[in-house]
């Protein structure tokens, strides 16, 4: 399923005032003002999403800094939002995506069929001269119903083990795989065994996806393969979700590891690989697997 609808669609779509549901997902690491951004202008008639109360449960250690809310929690929200079953939504930021896939991956995984993230988010709308308002949505409350495991999901555990037999991909920036800053989580590095796959290479330099073909050919660099298993992870889970939606874009099928690095980073016995090469894979515990040449167990 294309995870994408454009700008000229879009706007088509709404010109015949067909249900559709707007979501706004300003969110971006170091930048708590989404919503006042929000209200100075979004899509006509898009409702704000609050990433970091709405779209995560409170931060524990023991699950990360954006742990996925629990269903019943989830649903709320979704029915503020004035979602109702059979309802397409589409989500946007302006950052690229980056946030607004974190919904877009909720709701696909909530049992939601028909949602897809405006590709280009608000920038590729205002380069279309479309108009924007400003000032706050409030929607009649909806009705969906949502369930939960409609998309692949990974633990600690399994992403420990997946570099042995798959593919995992992390998809922070290079300097924080590679240990060499990390601005938010208690330890630098990246799970031993994951490949460095930055979501920014997921987009061209207007903030667009590319197009298939060019992400089937850097993610086939990146050693995806038909029949290898791949999941990937970032700092939270929120831009990993952006990874899962290009990959599905290239035809590729992946799983989520939720809790991602500020899950992993917070339990000490689990290791932590520094440097450009992936590093031997490190299992939990009591595994078989240990932390090799390039790696670090802290």
């Amino acid at each position: 399923m294309n995870p994408l609808v454009d700008v000229a669609a879009l706007h088509a779509r709404l010109a015949e005032d067909r249900r559709t549901v707007l979501l706004d997902v300003r969110w971006a690491l170091g930048d708590p003002h989404g919503y006042r951004h929000y209200l100075q202008g979004h899509l006509p008639g898009a409702v704000f999403v609050d990433l970091a109360t709405e779209l995560a449960a409170p931060a524990v250690p023991a699950r990360g800094r954006h742990p996925l809310p629990a269903p019943g929690d989830f649903q709320e929200s979704a029915r503020r939002w004035g979602i109702n079953d059979g309802d397409t939504v589409v989500a946007y930021d302006d950052s690229g995506n980056m946030a607004a896939a974190r919904a877009w991956w909720m709701l696909r995984n909530a049992g939601v069929e028909e949602v897809y993230l405006l590709d280009g988010g608000l920038g590729a709308w205002r380069a279309a001269g479309l108009p924007v308002e400003s000032g706050s949505v409030v929607p009649e409350e909806g009705n969906v119903s949502l369930a939960e495991g409609n998309m692949p999901v990974i633990d600690a555990a399994a992403a420990a083990a997946l570099p042995e037999q798959g593919l995992l991909l992390d998809a922070r920036a290079g300097e924080r795989y590679r240990g060499e800053v990390e601005p938010v989580d208690p330890r630098a590095g990246h799970i031993p065994g994951a490949v460095s796959a930055p979501t920014p290479d997921n987009l061209d330099g207007s903030g667009l996806f590319l197009q298939p073909d060019m992400l089937r050919r850097r993610f086939g660099s990146l050693g995806v393969r038909e029949g290898v298993p791949v999941a990937v992870y970032c700092g939270s889970g929120v831009t990993a979700a952006h990874e899962v939606a290009a990959l599905e874009l290239a035809g590729f099928r992946a799983a989520l590891y939720p809790g991602s690095f500020s899950e992993w980073s917070n339990n000490r016995e689990l290791p932590v690989a520094t440097g450009e090469e992936p590093g031997r894979p490190g299992g939990l515990p009591g595994g078989n697997s240990a932390a090799g040449e390039g790696s670090v167990a802290l």
